[in-house]
């Protein structure tokens, strides 16, 4: 069998240069300390994510039920106090300028909320009746803008930047070592799969698990009882009749997801016992 030669001087410095931009640019996420890979700038994501944001409201429609949608305003009012409080705690008071935050209703049947780059906050109808009140809300919109001001967007994009780059050497590499076409193709499916199962999958739970912990303390700070974020995800956990493993999915399985809630519960309770005295 033909060996895989040795790579050239060329190939050598793109991978060097290449290992070498994925250490430089890393990030910190406020709160928990985890190191994230920085690849892509928050202006171009804002940009996009406000276009995108604009673009949906326009298809609408936008909720007509005034109390319900003065409701999810009241909660994004204090939910992005509480984020911007939270990013002065460690240290990124100069991000805060960056969110330019937005709480609208959507009418929709889907069981949805979401918080784009920059703070564009989208609540589906659909999800409120899990809410119940305005602490539901708090806990759902906590989470959602917890994985804004973590950054989890720039982080998946930046991985799927180095996942693009990482198959374009491979390409290169097998390309110089005189690779059949079988072999090339199987290599870059496995690569493929490798990246989706080993990194990115992986990762999106991993940003779920952030997201609830540091979403927590938003709601929380924000005066709201954070424990009501246990009966939340149960009453998701049972309108969606998942469970068991978690491998192959973006999120964590719903066992796991409530059980690491109520891990983070006394850090969260602290904050919501200091906002209540500082009332």
């Amino acid at each position: 069998m033909k060996g895989f030669p040795y790579p050239g001087p060329a190939l050598k410095l793109l991978l060097i240069s290449f290992m070498a931009l994925g250490l430089a640019a890393c990030a910190t996420v406020p709160g928990t300390g985890r190191s994230q890979l920085s690849l892509v700038g928050d202006s171009d994501l804002n940009a996009a994510a406000a276009t995108q944001y604009r673009e949906m409201l326009q298809k609408g429609p936008l909720s007509g039920d005034q109390k319900s949608t003065a409701m999810i305003k009241s909660a994004g009012a204090r939910i992005s106090r509480a984020a911007e409080t939270y990013l002065k705690e460690h240290g990124l008071a100069d991000e805060i300028p960056s969110y330019n935050w937005e709480f609208n209703l959507i009418e929709s049947q889907d069981v949805n909320a979401f918080c784009m780059p920059g703070g564009k906050v989208a609540v589906y109808t659909g999800i409120l009746p899990y809410c119940r009140d305005e602490t539901g809300v708090a806990v759902i919109m906590g989470h959602e803008v917890a994985h804004a001001i973590a950054h989890h967007s720039r982080e998946r994009a930046s991985q799927q930047l180095m996942a693009n780059v990482g198959g374009t050497l491979l390409g290169v590499g097998l390309g110089v070592g005189g690779a059949s076409a079988l072999t090339s193709d199987m290599a870059m499916a496995a690569y493929g799969l490798g990246s989706e199962v080993g990194i990115l999958l992986p990762y999106s739970r991993a940003h779920e698990s952030e997201a609830d912990r540091i979403g927590l303390s938003l709601t929380a700070m924000a005066g709201y009882d954070p424990q009501a974020a246990v009966a939340f995800w149960e009453r998701m956990s049972q309108a969606s009749g998942k469970s068991g493993s978690d491998f192959l999915s973006t999120h964590p399985s719903d066992e796991k997801r409530i059980a690491d809630i109520k891990k983070f519960l006394p850090e969260a309770e602290a904050r919501y016992q200091q906002a209540k005295s500082a009332k």
